[in-house]
């Protein structure tokens, strides 16, 4: 099991900024990947960015957002610049291990509005 603690949402105007925060814990030699999926109101949950083998964006974040993690892979961040009343979600935190197993935090609401 991977345990999964998000922090950093809430409430900013547009062209804000925040930074999201991910801790992992339990059997976190196994992760192979973490990242960052949102969903927005009425929407279905969206990839924004990933670093395993490679780091993934979704197009709508690129040049906005930058996800990273600590050396042993224990955290995963994402620095949101540039925020749009789009961007309104719940973000979710999420590790893959290297038996393919998902792993979901409990989410934290970013919400953009002046």
């Amino acid at each position: 099991q991977v345990h999964l603690v998000e922090s950093g949402g809430g409430l900013v105007q547009p062209g804000g900024s925040l930074k999201l925060s991910c801790a992992a814990s339990g059997r976190i030699f196994s992760i192979s990947s973490m990242g960052w999926y949102r969903q927005p109101p009425g929407k279905q949950r969206e990839l924004v960015a990933s670093v395993g083998e490679t780091t993934d964006y979704a197009d709508s974040v690129k040049g906005r957002f930058a996800v990273s993690t600590n050396g042993a892979r224990t955290s995963v961040y994402l620095q949101m610049n540039d925020l749009q009343p789009e961007d309104t979600a719940v973000y979710y935190c999420h590790a893959q291990t290297l038996f393919r197993d998902d792993y979901w935090g409990q989410g934290t609401q970013v919400t953009i509005a002046s």
